[in-house]
């Protein structure tokens, strides 16, 4: 497996744990607010191969507690389960971070997981904005994470124009049940379609408003702005 980056320390990556970060080449989607798109659109190498990617980390254990795999979109990758078997062989806590659209290869990964993130991005209406034929497989990763033993966390980023409070009830509709549900502000910088980069993010009260809204769906609902 080859990744495009690994950020040595993250504190915000991982819930309560410090962490380093592991970046994927590629993904199926082409979310026009992303700030990854470089390696979503064109991954160029040098890329890091995980046997050095492994010592890297090896290297630094005495001052991370976990390793988060994001991309991109990891579970495009097959060989994915394997190489994060051997991150918990070697006494990792493991994250995973996903668009849900890949869903038999995340259910061979989460035996070797503690926490995933699903991105949970608009209401299955707009995803076809995100370049999404379909959103069979989302679904499924949907359910698997809801009826599963893994800690995970839905997440969504308040982009004016893909969330509204009227899509907001439309995915609580899809999430219904979930343990926790988390809403990020969106930043409007360096996104891969440059007209996002002179969108106003919404003001606090508004993401606050959108979370309220979630309550009624969510056991668990967190502000990130």
């Amino acid at each position: 497996m080859k990744f495009t980056g690994l950020q040595k320390i993250s504190l915000i990556d991982y819930p309560n744990k410090v962490a380093s970060v592991l970046y994927t080449p590629g993904c199926n989607l082409r979310c026009p607010f992303c700030h990854n798109w470089r390696i979503v659109v064109d991954p160029k190498p040098p890329f890091l191969h995980e046997t050095a990617a492994l010592k890297i980390l090896e290297s630094r254990k005495k001052y991370v507690d976990a390793v988060v795999v994001t991309g991109g979109e990891p579970t495009m990758h097959k060989e994915l389960p394997k190489f994060l078997a051997r991150l918990k062989k070697r006494g990792f806590m493991v994250k995973l971070d996903t668009n849900g659209f890949y869903p038999k290869v995340l259910e061979e990964c989460l035996p070797y997981v503690d926490y995933v993130a699903l991105d949970v991005k608009t209401c299955l209406e707009k995803y076809q904005q995100l370049g999404a034929k379909d959103t069979v497989g989302l679904m499924r990763t949907v359910e698997i994470l809801k009826t599963g033993k893994v800690p995970y966390e839905f997440r969504t980023t308040a982009v004016p124009e893909l969330v509204t409070v009227e899509d907001v009830k439309r995915m609580g509709e899809i999430v219904k049940g979930v343990k926790t549900h988390a809403f990020q502000q969106f930043v409007p910088q360096d996104t891969l379609d440059k007209k996002f980069e002179g969108v106003k993010p919404y003001a606090p009260e508004t993401i606050t408003e959108f979370a309220e809204t979630m309550k009624k769906y969510a056991e668990n609902v967190i502000l990130r702005v």
